[in-house]
């Protein structure tokens, strides 16, 4: 081996055991091993290299990519040992752990809209484009319509499979992104094993499961799944190759992916939860045993903010009781659930501090170790604290919480109904939720938001 480089491809191949699969064996091509932790590293040093051989791409030069995130990790990791600039447009939607990869690979990235569609100037995709037009020797990767993305799979991907299932391969669950994976893949597989079933994994939302399905082109929606999903279709996807299409609620993906993880010990995103959900379907609709792979497409870690969160989980309302239309429906972090952020009468300022920051909150319930409420601290105690004594800092800090926090307190039943919340949001109140005489939760106008969002 010469560089990390080196270590592209060759990935893993490891069987489902612990999950129901019928009558089927289901295999996983473990992407998530490549360097930088995704099957996206690929076609990332393929695309940039054929850039190099044609000329696209001269030293000195700005690579430039839209990219769902891991695309971006690809050409970040090889544009910086190629000693390139990396410049991303990422959608807004994206997990922050991969964006943080990027920037630490070196790249510079820009935010863009995911409430919008291709043609729109804050697209993704259109915001790159422009971006490359006004950048003085800048390379717009463009996965979408590169045709190096499914070269890269035709010529590696697949002939891996191929060879790590010695040559019996009755399926291959894939999902499409850019669509150079399941292109790539299909191509190969066409022409050495015309009997392999290409099968799409797809989010509801998608325009792609039911174009394959019904031959109709519907309305694009959203998805929570990041990486694949479309809302047109990319230019290097050959949906001719596929037989059969599924569309995968977002809930079922994430819950697939944690259950992966429990089951097998294989920590995977949330595409490689829309797939497993499909090769599972598959593999339990057919009569006959077949030999069934499909991918890890990513390394779970990026996703440790989103599909392994409880709190996201709840904040998309998929992890919740059944709503009632109650104060109790708006709590997201519950106390007698363990998730609700808390303090202690005794704790520092210090602690305060730190678990605001970690929590992304600006109060915090003070809670006796018996479970009841005595107080709120908010980030305004603490700041007027430590103006009390702007000389030392260290000695604010060290004051315990009893000391600072609010006694007098506004409750509101469970109970009672979401509107009663309005009254003490318009005083700028925080509402201390009770469940009976037990401390639930603490409801904010971030919460109430959130509640008619996803209602």
């Amino acid at each position: 081996m010469h560089s990390v480089l080196d270590l592209i491809g060759n990935t893993p191949l490891v069987e489902v055991t612990r999950i129901d699969r019928g009558l089927c064996r289901l295999f996983l091509k473990l992407e998530s091993a490549n360097p930088s932790g995704s099957l996206k590293d690929r076609p990332a040093r393929a695309m940039i290299e054929a850039a190099e051989a044609d000329g696209r791409l001269t030293p000195g030069g700005t690579i430039v990519e839209a990219t769902a995130g891991n695309t971006g990790l690809g050409l970040a990791l090889v544009g910086a040992r190629k000693g390139y600039r990396t410049l991303l447009v990422v959608p807004d939607k994206m997990a922050r752990e991969k964006v943080l990869h990027a920037k630490a690979l070196g790249a510079d990235g820009i935010s863009a809209r995911s409430d919008v569609v291709k043609g729109h100037p804050d697209y993704y995709q259109d915001v790159a484009e422009a971006i490359t037009h006004r950048t003085h020797g800048a390379f717009y990767v463009n996965q979408f319509a590169n045709p190096a993305n499914p070269q890269s799979h035709e010529d590696t991907t697949g002939p891996e499979i191929f060879r790590q299932m010695d040559g019996d391969v009755d399926a291959v669950v894939m999902g499409i992104g850019s669509g150079g994976t399941l292109t790539g893949i299909g191509r190969f597989m066409r022409t050495v094993s015309p009997k392999t079933a290409m099968v799409l994994a797809d989010p509801v939302g998608s325009i792609l499961a039911p174009l394959v399905e019904s031959g109709k082109t519907v309305p694009a929606g959203s998805w929570a799944v990041e990486g694949i999903g479309e809302d047109f279709i990319p230019p290097v996807t050959d949906l001719a190759l596929v037989s059969k299409a599924y569309a995968i609620p977002d809930v079922e993906s994430f819950a697939t992916a944690r259950q992966l993880l429990l089951t097998e010990g294989i920590l995977a995103g949330s595409s490689s939860g829309t797939l497993l959900a499909t090769a599972l379907r598959y593999c339990r609709e057919q009569r006959e045993p077949k030999r069934v792979v499909s991918l890890v497409c990513d390394s779970g870690a990026k996703y440790l903010s989103k599909v392994f969160n409880p709190t996201y989980l709840a904040q998309e309302g998929w992890t919740l009781p059944k709503r009632q239309g109650t104060v109790r429906d708006v709590v997201i972090t519950r106390f007698n659930e363990g998730t609700a952020i808390i303090v202690r009468p005794s704790d520092t300022l210090r602690t305060v501090f730190a678990r605001m920051r970690s929590a992304d909150v600006s109060q915090l319930p003070v809670v006796e170790e018996d479970g009841r409420v005595v107080g709120l601290v908010d980030e305004s105690d603490v700041l007027a604290a430590l103006l009390t004594d702007p000389e030392d800092a260290a000695k604010a800090f060290a004051r315990p919480v009893k000391e600072v926090m609010v006694t007098r307190l506004e409750t509101i039943s469970a109970d009672a109904p979401i509107a009663d919340l309005i009254p003490m949001f318009r005083k700028d109140l925080i509402a201390i939720v009770m469940e009976g005489g037990q401390f639930l939760g603490v409801a904010t106008r971030l919460d109430l938001i959130n509640y008619f969002r996803i209602t």
